[in-house]
């Protein structure tokens, strides 16, 4: 797929110190909120987010998993997002599976 920025660039994983969830979470601030699933898709679904070392995905990926179509805070965010890469085997972290 050809993205709108490099993965591991400054608008992406900033050389890869940034995964997953890091990516999608610095993308809005907590005065955006609230906002709709559809519109956080529609300004940020073809960008990249790096799973891992060697994973790429689009945050309209990710998306397809999320059930909540608003979220009224960044912690409702957090949670939903997080919620769906779980369940979506698209985190990758030891322990994850404590946050269910």
């Amino acid at each position: 797929m050809d993205w709108p920025h490099d993965p591991d660039g400054e608008e992406g994983s900033e050389g890869r110190r940034k995964y997953g969830h890091a990516v999608l979470a610095k993308k809005v601030d907590d005065e955006d909120f609230p906002i709709t699933a559809e519109w956080y898709v529609e300004q940020f679904g073809d960008h990249p987010v790096r799973l891992d070392s060697e994973q790429v995905v689009s945050v309209r990926d990710i998306f397809e998993g999320v059930d909540e179509e608003e979220f009224a805070d960044f912690v409702e965010f957090h949670r939903a997002v997080g919620r769906a890469m779980r369940a979506n085997d698209l985190w990758f972290y030891e322990g994850s599976e404590t946050f269910a």
